[in-house]
């Protein structure tokens, strides 16, 4: 086994640590007898530079722009498979034949619905709550109607956990939609797969036939797809947290919600396109991205830039051709389309851009997608839980089967007062 020493200055003490090397990736050096041996901790704000567990599910190359469901390009994934197919794989590890893809659309569909009992909480919310506040309410509220979740021991225990919850979310994010608004809720239609019957129960009246098209449909599966899992962001570690403590795996997703809907997170899609509204027009965008360049100036451009891709990131690369192929057929806003592409061009071409890698990601095209579907920017981060839902309940699986897995507990550099007297 290889190994790297570190030697304090101080004393000239030398110690040896491991180093683990992933299937692929960096290596990394084995710190858990780091106190223990030197008495120090490390110092990594953020954990920038920190492994917080070992993991088979999604792999991330920042430099290169390259996103792997288990070890599945995420370009060929979001082209060619449903978010079905993706989600079967997050969970199980392997993509579904068309026996099992069958079997796994109708557990899900006859899954879809809620308690009654749970409808009662959503008249509790005050008119225009927000529909995240709503949604971490009931999917933690979902752990008292199975409340047998909490000793999960086995894979099939955790299997029907799974796909119990994934089935739920759409339902319990329509209506917080419906709640929002005052209008009536609509049930899960049975005859309708999962994205179609997602839209059928945002959009539909009682006794409505409504008829989806199939290019809207595909829009917003692949914004679920890949929505779908990326690494240990903060929502996920959140997840991954909770669960440690040996909480509800349903509150545990509750928190990863609360955790998603902050602005630098999951939230960034809607600031999006409130800040395209904001720019106004295209004879505007000039103005808005020297305030951009501008060091004394507090504005910052939105949707693009991300913490790990230093590199075009791939989801964005797929949304621009999806949303360059359907943008008639959808009908996007021309006004919001032809401000956003004469950002992309100035980003894309501008030095001080360029140089600092801030390239399109996916919250650049995802807001302009999801408003063509007439979906309001309130539920935008909404849609970001449907799709990530998969991610977060298959690491939570992970977690529970790793046998080194321990109660999150990050230490801290104390720079407070001491020893004071009374």
């Amino acid at each position: 086994m290889q190994t790297v020493t570190l030697t304090d200055n101080r004393t000239g003490k030398s110690y040896e640590f491991s180093i683990l090397s992933p299937s692929i990736g960096p290596d990394v050096i084995d710190v858990r007898s780091l106190y223990k041996e030197t008495g120090m901790f490390t110092y990594d704000p953020g954990f920038t530079s920190t492994a917080s567990c070992s993991s088979t599910i999604t792999y991330i190359d920042g430099e290169k722009g390259q996103l792997l469901y288990r070890g599945y390009d995420i370009s060929d994934l979001a082209t060619k498979k449903s978010y079905l197919d993706v989600a079967y794989l997050l969970l199980v590890g392997k993509l579904p034949n068309e026996q099992e893809r069958a079997s796994f659309d109708m557990e899900l569909r006859k899954r879809s619905f809620i308690h009654e009992g749970l409808k009662r909480l959503f008249d509790a919310f005050p008119d225009k709550a927000h529909p995240m506040a709503m949604m971490s309410s009931a999917v933690s509220a979902l752990s008292t109607f199975y409340f047998e979740h909490l000793n999960v021991s086995n894979e099939e225990e955790a299997q029907v956990m799974a796909r119990r919850i994934i089935a739920k979310i759409p339902t319990l994010a329509a209506f917080t939609h419906r709640r929002m608004f005052g209008i009536p809720y609509i049930y899960p239609d049975i005859e309708r797969p999962f994205t179609e019957n997602f839209l059928y129960m945002l959009r539909a009246y009682p006794g409505e036939n409504l008829e989806i098209r199939d290019v809207e449909v595909k829009a917003l599966d692949t914004i679920f797809t890949l929505h779908a899992d990326h690494e240990q962001n903060a929502s996920t570690s959140t997840v991954r947290a909770v669960a440690s403590t040996g909480a509800h795996p349903y509150a545990s997703l509750s928190a990863g919600i609360n955790a998603l809907w902050g602005r630098a997170h999951g939230g960034a899609n809607e600031s999006v396109i409130a800040q395209l509204e904001y720019i106004g027009s295209v004879e505007n965008v000039d103005s808005f991205i020297a305030r951009a360049k501008d060091p004394n100036d507090e504005f910052k451009l939105m949707g693009f830039g991300h913490r790990v891709y230093k590199n075009f990131d791939p989801r964005a690369k797929i949304l621009k051709n999806l949303l360059d192929q359907l943008k008639d057929e959808l009908g996007v806003d021309n006004h919001l389309l032809k401000i956003a592409e004469k950002i992309e061009q100035i980003a894309l071409s501008d030095e001080y851009f360029i140089k600092r890698k801030l390239y399109p990601n996916i919250d650049f095209y995802s807001g302009l997608i999801l408003t063509a579907l007439k979906i309001p920017k309130s539920m935008f981060t909404i849609i970001f839980v449907i799709g990530r839902s998969v991610g977060w309940v298959a690491q939570w699986i992970e977690l529970k089967n790793d046998q080194e897995m321990k109660i999150a507990r990050p230490r801290q550099r104390y720079i407070g007062e001491s020893n004071r007297s009374l």
